[in-house]
């Protein structure tokens, strides 16, 4: 099987260690979207022994501490989907009452246009996500 995450970062990566790494997505609408990848390919969440899941959902809790402390959302949005890519992530996005698709999920359809300026000034703020990422998951691995 061909698979982005097997062949691909899938965003600029933050942090990584032998079992995962997490990634700033490229995604316009959401400065500060990130991606937990799991490093090996596994279709389901369910597969992954205890002591693996426990690790990936530490950093899943690890990421958005960080995306919390940074970017100051009024919503994080947890998501593992894998229809379009089975391969065990997680998506940790940030969201604003302004955000082009609030209240609905980023895949649902547009809400409203939102100004560059604003988008500019969040994708800034998402700059520091680099050094929270790694601050928050030293301390979850500790």
């Amino acid at each position: 099987m061909d698979c982005v995450f097997c062949r691909e970062e899938g965003g600029d990566v933050l942090w990584q260690d032998d079992a995962m790494r997490v990634v700033l997505a490229d995604e316009t609408d959401y400065p500060g979207f990130c991606r937990v990848i799991l490093n090996r390919h596994i279709a389901e969440f369910s597969d992954l022994d205890d002591a693996e899941r426990e690790r990936v959902m530490r950093a899943v809790n690890a990421t958005e501490r960080a995306i919390r402390r940074v970017m100051q959302p009024v919503k994080i949005n947890l998501a593992s989907l894998g229809n379009q890519v089975p391969h065990v992530h997680w998506h940790v996005i940030p969201r604003f009452s302004n955000d082009a698709h609030f209240p609905l999920p980023v895949w649902a359809p547009r809400q409203r246009t939102v100004s560059e300026a604003l988008l500019a000034a969040r994708r800034a703020q998402a700059t520091l996500l680099r050094d929270a990422v790694r601050s928050e998951l030293e301390h979850a691995f500790a």
